[in-house]
């Protein structure tokens, strides 16, 4: 793993977590605050070197990895040692046995070690490593706790345990789901004679040690410690969090009075009022958030401790109690989220500096909530209306628990107080409409569902809902839309998905690339909708893979076997597994045991967090990470595959000879295991076990070797690199954002620039947070003062433009916006209100000269305002906080002299800001703002020749793409890697094309008789302009080669295009011929894609190609030979016998060219590589933010 890690920091969520651990800082909910504290202890061993801080806190996640290995390969051998060693034999074991069991735990630990989904998670700095290794810890431990069960002093086992749950807590959630099979682990230790009922009263109860945990003892314990700092805060005028150390202590005193009688022994009543105060004092029992669940909790076991308990369970409540601190003490480390939010960190996300706002971190309210028992279809549609008594109808919420947050003091001698921000509010949809099990619930995927189901020719049956409501909750027959028919999918329907996309497709899917094989490295789109060329699961057999995904051998080479992530296994290592488990299911008694421990790891640890996550499709990445406990759990199997193969061999020495008990059985077996065949197939079983893991490594090293990559680090600075002094960038997704912040965060780069995430400037916490100092950042200019948004106000708006020609200054419109006399809800909440959309924006250009936003050459050509159409951009009548907030900062930035840049990452999507789209220019990695319309609304953006021209030659890196390693092609670049190149290179071939552009205008100027343009020598002007257009494409493909990074879909095209333009302008025939020779590399590569769908309708008729492969196979090839045709007219023919040769259907493809000739000769408008409606792009099709291209990165949020 050491070997493997990634130099720098990866892309998700690595750089934030990273940046928490250098500085322990807050990040997103529901934190991880030992992985910060461990991470810090990890950044130490950088020696100050604050460039080698991600390389320490990935070797961190390497060793725990590796932990991970050892505790799997313990936990094996102790498994297969109790099935071929009898007890109290196990130190004089057999050469045979000795092979049978040391082989099974080096096969089982090896093939989890290469596979693809934990070394993935090995190798970078997240936190699923240190799971895994809490997970593998907590299994070890109660295996320890097993051998040693009969002695007096076993609990101190549980007890351990007990803590690690406590402080994996800190960690992730997923540990607690190995409870189950330690529970039965204890419960086939402890009971000599073991029943079905009596497995499942243990399932139960560890179910309920699950949810007194999940529900009841984390959350409680911040709920009760946020009430009694109200009360010390609000009533008794002390400092806020004075009432947590108040309760905390208080805890702890009662947990250690409790203990204390207990193991005093002395006075019954005495430990039963003490346990008793300790379980509720603990918050165990606040289950929900209604009181009568605590409340019937509490009388119960009230109700058992004096009536039903005869005797008092001495060891058991002890047990409980010490179990429940040390899950407290694990726990506690929360205590730094609390301390290190307090101190107003730069990166301080959801600011959870008191117990109430930790609440709402712990429980993520920032993502909503998922319904899992019952809840609304998607066709649901919008909540419910409810209306008062005057008619008027309004969203129907029910009401939750009242809401708490610190005072916005506008004092500093203010004291410190809570105030009250209204109640929880949960939309209530139409009852009609609600179903059990819901799994087809996300009103944002309905596209989607609709095309998976065929609604469209299988519509559902519909059902009569109920819309709007009166005060009493029955249907409103004032309003005449009252109840509607609305469309609800069957429960048939929601199982159907369940099945095939969720259990399928989002865990199945995962768990074959593990142990059957993969077909590649590029995210799938869907399960249902022709996705048979990327992310599938394969066996490397022809005829089970060719029957399913269609022909292999002719998958386009990206696709397949020149993509370093397809992994073939030959379904090896699932087969042994399946070995392991029949073995051990069938080892007798104790087999069927340890059979069921595993089942239940393995089912909790995969198929449960299917169950609980109730994932929407198209999922921004992968999720694979989220089941790595599961495949642990299969590896286990895995490695007994080797004791099973064997095991085999020696009952079938045993053929012919029949025992009449148990006891002889395991005689005749011993017996045949010392055969000289019997040690020999010992032998030839761990050949065969070592075989299977190195079959993996062989696959999986090249797309797990992160060695010399450094793109998240390199493309991060390119994105602060684009930007002048002071700069304010908007960036929307993981990517675009956490590379940033690692980097100022770690590294102190460009600290100067404030990085501002859109999805989070709709918080309140994150507004007030821009309104402070960062390092070198000043507070954000903005109108807004700290009340505005607080508590929640203005955190949405209704845009009441009535079409006509109202146009106002967002100075104006602003004022009135945050008035203080603004209308508000029932609640005191302020909901906002434009009364107009129609902007503009007094622009001072001499003030922008001089801040460096245009050059003083472009001084007559700026703008004195800069008109807005804000209600054009949000034609839908409603803006976040986070559009008030951007059109508040912009407005501010532009006013105040331009002395604070403002940008856009490129891969933001052009919709966030598609009202300021006609005022933005391309620097590099970033569009900035400026007082030069150099577009229509809609139109595409263009360069700042200059600016981006000298960013990307003197300031750009390259993610390792230059080095020797890199241009060998041996760094491995994974799809999201891929996509930053893509990104990068379609931006150097924007500032390429429109330094060709600007060549061409001088051009015309001097044909116009012109001697100067924009201040310059024409001629030189146009000399200048077309060599530095032909640097850029040179150092583009020299520091991004093809061979270190494949091109994307219409990478050569666009370059073609330039290189054509360079000819016209000049003449030079070596410009035409690498225009030709790019063309010809894509009619080479996409050539493929038409092949393959050819040759699928034909061989495999129900099959298909999903939308971007038949765009790329039926309307991008015929694009290009349209295109190369009218560069390389003589070479035409030639080019048509090629792809002849390879299999090209070539007169289909004449015939897609007259039709697109026809359609071009219509008078409608016609956008030449404009690409098939589909909601999910392929790499580098729709990551460049260009309005040209096709938008931006879907917000690629991690929740």
């Amino acid at each position: 793993y050491l070997l493997t890690i990634e130099p720098t920091a990866s892309f998700w969520d690595c750089p934030e977590f990273i940046a928490q651990a250098f500085k322990s800082e807050v990040g997103h909910p529901p934190g991880n605050p030992i992985f910060i504290l461990v991470g810090r202890f990890a950044a130490n061993f950088a020696g100050g070197d604050v460039m080698a801080v991600s390389k320490c806190v990935n070797a961190m996640s390497a060793l725990l990895s590796a932990a991970t290995i050892l505790f799997l390969f313990w936990t094996v051998t102790h498994l297969v040692k109790k099935l071929v060693v009898k007890d109290g034999e196990e130190d004089g074991m057999t050469l045979t046995q000795y092979l049978v069991v040391m082989g099974s735990g080096v096969c089982g630990a090896l093939v989890y070690t290469w596979s693809d989904t934990f070394w993935f998670s090995a190798v970078e700095a997240e936190v699923y490593a240190f799971s895994s290794f809490c997970t593998a810890l907590v299994v070890w431990l109660m295996l320890k706790w097993e051998d040693q069960a009969d002695d007096p002093r076993s609990d101190r086992w549980i007890i351990l345990i007990a803590y690690v749950f406590g402080f994996s807590l800190g960690v992730h959630l997923l540990n607690l789901l190995c409870i189950p099979a330690l529970a039965l682990i204890f419960y086939y230790r402890k009971w000599k004679e073991t029943t079905v009922k009596g497995s499942l009263i243990t399932l139960l109860v560890s179910f309920a040690v699950i949810v007194a945990i999940l529900y009841g003892l984390e959350p409680g314990f911040v709920e009760l410690g946020g009430y009694f700092d109200l009360l010390f805060v609000n009533t008794f005028g002390m400092s806020y969090n004075s009432g947590v150390l108040f309760y905390a202590f208080l805890t702890l005193a009662i947990f250690s009075w409790a203990i204390y009688e207990i193991y005093k022994g002395t006075n019954a009543t005495l430990m039963r009022v003490s346990f008793l105060l300790a379980i509720v004092i603990s918050g165990m029992l606040f289950i929900g958030d209604n009181l009568l669940i605590p409340l019937v909790l509490v009388i119960a076991l009230a109700v058992y401790l004096f009536k039903f308990m005869k005797k008092v369970q001495r060891r058991i409540m002890a047990n409980i109690l010490i179990s429940s601190l040390m899950i407290f003490i694990g726990f506690s480390c929360y205590a730094l989220i609390i301390i290190r939010s307090s101190a107003n960190l730069p990166l301080d996300e959801n600011s959870p500096n008191t117990m109430f706002a930790l609440n709402s971190y712990l429980s993520r309210d920032q993502y909503g909530k998922t319904p899992l028992l019952y809840g609304p279809v998607y066709t649901a549609g919008s909540p419910q209306y409810q209306s008062n008594s005057q008619g008027m109808a309004s969203t129907r919420f029910k009401k939750g628990a009242k809401q708490w947050a610190r005072v916005v003091k506008t004092s500093a001698d203010q004291p410190d107080q809570y105030v009250g921000t209204g109640y929880a509010k949960d939309p209530v949809y139409p009852s009609e409409m609600n179903m059990l099990f819901p799994r087809i619930w996300s009103t944002g995927h309905a596209n989607y569902y609709n095309t998976y189901f065929d609604t469209e020719n299988k519509p559902f049956s519909e059902t009569l809902a109920t819309i709007i409501v009166d005060e009493n909750g029955n249907p409103d027959t004032r309003f005449n839309q009252s109840q509607q028919m609305l469309p609800k999918p069957s429960f048939f329907n929601n199982i159907e998905f369940f099945l095939g996309y969720q259990l399928n497709y989002m865990y199945m899917r995962y768990f074959l690339w593990n142990f059957a094989g993969r077909q590649n490295d590029v995210q799938g789109l869907n399960c249902e909708m022709g996705d048979v060329t990327r992310g599938n699961w394969i066996t490397g057999f022809d005829f089970l893979d060719n029957a399913r995904l269609g022909d292999q051998e002719l998958l386009p080479a990206e696709y397949g076997k020149e993509n370093k992530g397809h992994n073939v296994f030959y379904c090896l290592p699932l087969l042994l597994g399946i070995i392991g488990l029949l073995w051990q299911a069938f080892a007798g008694k104790r087999g069927i045991e340890q059979f069921w421990v595993v089942f239940f790891l393995f089912f909790m640890t995969g198929i449960a967090i299917v169950l609980y996550l109730n994932q929407p499709p198209l999922q921004p990445r992968e999720r694979d990470y989220a089941y790595a406990g599961s495949f642990y759990a299969y590896a286990i199997w895995v490695g007994m595959g080797v004791a099973g193969l064997w095991s085999f061999v020696v009952k079938l020495l045993n053929r012919g000879k029949k025992a009449k008990n148990e006891a002889e059985a395991e005689k005749l077996f011993a017996e045949a295991a010392a055969t000289t065949p019997s040690k020999a197939m010992a032998f030839v079983a761990v050949a065969i076990g070592l075989i299977v893991p190195l079959q993996m490594v062989s696959q999986t090293w090249d797309d797990h070797d992160r060695s010399y990559r450094t793109a998240a680090h390199d493309f991060g600075m390119n994105y602060l690199s684009s930007l002048d002094e002071n700069a304010i960038i908007f960036t929307n997704g993981d990517n675009d954002t956490f590379p940033l912040w690692y980097l100022q965060e770690v590294e102190g780069y460009r600290t100067d620039v404030r990085v501002v995430n859109l999805s989070y400037l709709s918080t309140d916490w994150y507004i007030a947070q821009m309104q402070r100092a960062a390092y070198k950042s000043a507070p954000l200019p903005m109108m807004a003062d700290s009340l505005s948004y607080a508590y929640g106000n203005r955190s949405g708006t209704t845009i009441e433009d009535d079409g006509l020609f109202n146009i106002l200054s967002v100075t104006d419109a602003l004022k009135k916006f945050y008035a203080a006399d603004a209308e508000r809800d029932e609640d005191g909440i302020v909901r906002g209100k434009l009364e107009s959309g129609k902007f503009f924006i007094n622009s001072n250009a001499d003030a922008a000269v001089k801040a460096g936003v245009i050059s003083a050459g472009m001084r007559d050509l700026a703008e004195d305002q800069l008109n807005i159409p804000f209600a054009d951009a949000h034609q839908n009548g409603w803006a976040s906080a986070s559009d008030m907030m951007m059109l508040d900062l912009v407005n501010a930035s532009i006013t105040q002299g331009w002395k604070r840049p403002v940008y856009f990452a490129c891969t933001v999507s052009d919709d966030m800001y598609a009202e300021f789209a006609p005022y933005l220019q391309l620097t590099g990695m970033a569009y900035q703002l400026t007082p030069l319309r150099t577009q229509n609304y809609g139109d595409e953006i263009v360069a700042n020749t200059d600016k981006m021209y000298k960013n990307v030659t003197t300031k750009f890196r390259w993610g390792g793409l230059d080095t020797p390693e890199g241009r060998a092609g041996k760094i491995y670049l994974d799809e999201t890697v891929r996509r930053m190149v893509n990104t990068t290179r379609t931006m150097m071939i924007t500032l390429a094309n429109s330094l060709a552009d600007e060549a061409t205008a001088a051009q015309d100027a001097k044909k116009d008789g012109k001697a100067t343009i924009y201040g310059e020598n024409v001629d030189k002007f146009f000399a200048d302009r077309v060599a530095k257009a032909e640097k850029v494409l040179a150092l583009m493909q020299d520091k991004m080669s093809e061979k270190a990074c494949a091109y994307s879909f219409n990478n050569r095209m666009q370059m073609a295009r330039v290189y054509e333009s360079l000819y016209q302008l000049t003449n030079k025939e070596a410009y035409r011929k690498s225009a030709i020779a790019l063309v010809e590399g894509d009619l080479m590569q996409f050539s493929q894609y038409a092949v393959f769908a050819q040759r699928l309708s034909e061989k495999y008729p129900m099959l298909s190609t999903c939308n971007i492969d038949n765009y790329l196979a039926h309307s991008y090839l015929p694009q290009l030979l349209m295109f190369y045709e009218q560069i390389n007219k003589a070479g035409y023919p030639a080019m048509l016998k090629k792809l002849a040769a390879k299999g090209v259907d070539t007169r289909a493809v004449q015939a897609s060219i007259q039709m697109m000739l026809q359609q071009q000769s219509q008078p409608q408008q016609h956008q030449e590589d404009a690409a098939p409606a589909d909601s999910t792009m392929p790499e580098g099709f729709a990551d460049t933010g260009l309005v040209g291209m096709l938008g931006g990165l879907p917000n690629d949020e991690e929740e």
